[in-house]
Formats: structure tokens, sequence, C-alpha cells
């Protein structure tokens, strides 16, 4: 998922507005499935807390929040939403904002406005052309191309994992507190390195140099917020680039159905240095409007976003 500030257009429908028709039928299909059987026998006893009637450590607590936070990702590609990209590098400031469509098992982003502005009648005439001429091409293509391609989907979604799965082991939880945060009863939990984790690879390796915290709905264990920074110079591998101390990271989520939790924010600010060079920039993604793939999408609620409305009337498969 690539890690967009929210768009200003007043009619804009709210994040988590989706039809319940379409989200009956994704229930019959199974992606809602109760995760709760899954994670009953974790038995940890840090730091123990009272909840559901079990006593639940905060390493209890972050493994939940991961299965479940792992399972709504793998469900994001059964939907269609708007996405803002937002740059800023060298005093400037650049956004691009795209509807996200899965088209024929992977996704295709489809541009609708630069710089907060909607694209002009003939950029936008372009953009629902190309988006017509990639739905024929990924028509006509034969069962290797198409294997191929979301094999590759697959392939970056599977990297975009890769730093939550080694949470677990890379990280030591302490719960810190309960509060209130975006209307939820939260557990706040802070993690810290632990002196004996090997990461499995370069990408991973990061994590040895960062400390963060939790924010986690204490009904549904998923995440509301996370938060990670650097306090330490982490190189890259055998790469002569580091991750230097004040990076960080922000994830921010919202329930768009029930049992459902989907990003509504993400940014980081990078402090890198390569060589004798350092390199600092800002990158953010704000999401909004999820929709079920093949549900109707509202012209009204998404804007003059021509190829979005091109599409309202098709059936779009997705994988």
């Amino acid at each position: 998922m690539r890690a967009h500030p929210p768009g200003d257009r007043e009619d804009m429908t709210p994040l988590g507005e989706v039809y319940p028709e379409s989200l009956l039928e994704l229930q019959r299909r199974g992606f809602f499935s109760p995760l709760r059987s899954l994670v009953l026998s974790l038995t940890a006893l840090l730091f123990p807390v009272l909840t559901y009637g079990y006593q639940l450590s905060a390493s209890e607590i972050v493994k939940r929040s991961i299965a479940n936070t792992q399972a709504d990702w793998n469900a994001n590609s059964h939907f269609s939403y708007v996405e803002q990209d937002v740059n800023v590098k060298d005093g400037a400031t650049t956004s691009r904002t795209y509807r996200v469509l899965m088209l024929d098992g992977s996704p295709y982003s489809c541009l609708l406005a630069i710089n907060g502005e909607p694209l002009p009648p003939q950029r936008a005439a372009e953009e629902r052309d190309k988006v017509q001429q990639e739905i024929a091409m990924r028509s006509s293509q034969s069962a290797e191309s198409r294997e191929k391609r979301v094999a590759e989907y697959r392939k970056q979604r599977s990297r975009s994992f890769a730093l939550i799965n080694e949470m677990g082991e890379a990280f030591d939880f302490k719960l810190l507190r309960e509060e209130k945060l975006d209307g939820h009863n939260v557990f706040v939990i802070s993690a810290t390195p632990r002196p004996s984790y090997q990461p499995s690879s370069w990408k991973t390796s990061v994590l040895k140099g960062m400390q963060g915290t939790l924010w986690i709905d204490q009904q549904t264990f998923q995440w509301v917020k996370a938060e990670a920074v650097a306090f330490q110079p982490v190189r890259l591998g055998w790469l002569i680039a580091k991750i230097l101390p004040g990076t960080r990271f922000l994830l921010e989520q919202t329930p768009v159905a029930p049992g459902l939790w989907l990003p509504k924010h993400f940014s980081f600010e990078a402090r890198t240095k390569v060589l004798l060079w350092q390199k600092d920039y800002m990158h953010s993604e704000n999401y909004r409007d999820y929709r079920p793939v093949g549900g109707p999408l509202n012209p009204q609620a998404t804007g003059r976003t021509d190829c979005a409305n091109w599409l309202s009337s098709r059936q779009v498969k997705s994988q």
C-alpha cells in the first residue's frame, strides 16, 4: 500500500460509508470472519489486563492486533478507494489524488486531481481513455500474463507485511495506560527493541533502531493509531544508505465496515544519509471513500471523478 491528505470537496462521502447489500455479500464470502478463535490460546502474562474475562498481557494484546491488521489489509483488495499522496521536498509541496480500482486481480490508479485541483476536461478524458485501454488489455491477457501480473501485486503486498510480521519478535511491549482516542477506548502500549532480535532481511533491519507506541481499540483489538520513531542510525543492509534518528512513521486507521478497519492516514518524515549527503523529505497518504468492488460508485459522493463515474455501472472482477 502506498505510504495522502483529505480532499477539499464538501460533498465527499464520509470514509466508511459503504453499501449494506455489498457488505452482506462480502460477509457471505467470508471476508469478515471473526478472528477471536485464532488467538484465545495466547497465554503470555506480562503486564496483565482484565478484559472479556481473560487476563491479557501487553504482548497478547499486540498479537491479537497484528492478526487483525493482517486480515483486514488482505481484505483491502476487495475495495476501491480514493487516495491522496502528498510529498514535501526542498520546501515544495505537491499532491496527486487517485481513485484506486481493482481490475481483474490487481489495482489500477486512476488520476483524479493534481495539487487539489480536478483535472481539466482534456486531461480527464485522457485518463478515462487510459482506464478503458487498461481494462481491454487485462481482459485479453493470456492466463500466464495475468498470473504474472497478479503475482507481482501479491509480492508487493507481502513486502508491506514484512515489518508487521516481525513486530512480535523485534519488540518488547509494555502497557502504559488506557485512554480514549477518536471516540475509542484504547490500550496505549509502548514498543522497545528486543536486544536478541535478528532481522530476517535488510528491509526489517530498521526495526532494531526504532521504538514506538500503539493505540489499540479495547473492544476489537484493532490499531487506531501506530507511531514509530528512529532513535539511532540504522544501515539498510549492505546499502550505503542510513536511516537517521528522528525518522518518524505514523499510521491511523478507522472502521469502514463491521469488523473491518482500514487505513485513513499514513505518513513518514524521513531523515536519510547516503555517503556524505543527508536527504530529508516528508510523504503522506490519506484514504477515504472505501467502496466494495462491484458496488456502485456515487458520482455525487466522489465529485468530478470521470474514471470512477465511467466505471459506476460496471462489475469489475477482483482476486
